[in-house]
């Protein structure tokens, strides 16, 4: 995009974090703007602040888990402005702790504001970003959208999808001027995983060191940049970078730093099968298939 001083802008997400460090960024380049979030207050402060500027902005509440609200916010804007440049779907939500004990009801919200949203977001609006000679759609994503984890499943599960979904978008409409670039912070001095629900009895969901985090400002301002140059992927922060080239480079690195200490692990749980072996409360697998045969 060479301009964007008068554009109309959609920003997911605006009342915190890296959503609001986008929208008034965005508000400073001379963009219009929609801001769409759950948190009233917050959003509210966020418009407020983008409008000093002099640029338009509207601000709506929307629940991204409710599709049908969805739709009827899109249908708004579209009744509005009848005309779209610039979509960032930018919130997210996420969720710490083993797969095995997130409920349905967890994998269901946490998929619908991460993934499910962006995709009928963008499914919707991008008649109107086709018509424009120049449109752009940006995707927050995460390194966790490149490279896994331990005990972010659902989180990093759709973030992937939504990396995915940024390639997909790009490699079909880039001859048709549409822009698609996919940001990928490392750690963000955010309330992301202060606000994430945990599932380890007792425990809270821990908080990565500030010496290792980027901020929203950063994250904002690589952003600006990716739409001007229409970047496709967009690392920020040095443990972005430096996750995403030891995967490419050395990816058994990963694999053997999730596998550290597996062995010690293996033997705590085979020692109390192997005392009941022992004591003959408990058959072995060829013990059981001989008592069978019998």
């Amino acid at each position: 995009m060479q301009n964007l001083f008068g554009k109309k802008g959609l920003v997911t997400g605006a009342a915190s974090g890296i959503g609001r460090e986008i929208a008034l960024q965005l508000a400073a380049e001379g963009v219009n703007l929609f801001l769409w979030d759950i948190d009233e207050a917050g959003l509210k402060d966020t418009a407020e602040t983008a409008s000093l500027v002099g640029v338009e902005v509207n601000c709506r509440i929307c629940d991204l888990t409710d599709s049908e609200q969805i739709s009827t916010e899109v249908q708004y804007l579209i009744d509005t402005w009848g005309t779209l440049d610039l979509l960032v779907n930018n919130a997210g939500v996420a969720f710490y702790g083993p797969t095995h004990t997130m409920s349905v009801e967890q994998w269901d919200w946490l998929l619908a504001i991460n993934l499910h949203a962006p995709i009928q977001i963008t499914r919707e609006l991008l008649p109107l970003l086709l018509n424009r000679p120049e449109a752009h759609i940006v995707n927050v994503s995460s390194i966790c959208g490149l490279v896994a984890g331990a005990r972010f499943s659902a989180y990093q599960v759709s973030k992937f999808a939504l990396q995915g979904f940024s390639e997909a978008l790009r490699a079909e409409y880039s001859r048709q001027g549409l822009g698609v670039s996919s940001i990928c912070p490392g750690p963000v001095t955010t309330r992301l995983f202060a606000s994430a629900p945990c599932g380890r009895e007792g425990k809270k969901t821990p908080i990565p060191p500030r010496w290792i985090c980027t901020t929203p400002q950063q994250v904002a301002q690589r952003t600006i940049k990716a739409i001007y140059a229409d970047q496709g992927l967009c690392l920020v922060g040095w443990v972005s970078y430096a996750l995403y080239y030891l995967k490419r480079i050395a990816p058994w690195s990963l694999d053997l730093a999730h596998r550290f200490g597996r062995r010690k692990r293996m033997k705590k749980k085979h020692a109390p099968l192997t005392l009941q072996v022992e004591s003959g409360t408990e058959k072995t697998p060829a013990q059981e298939i001989r008592s069978k045969a019998a």
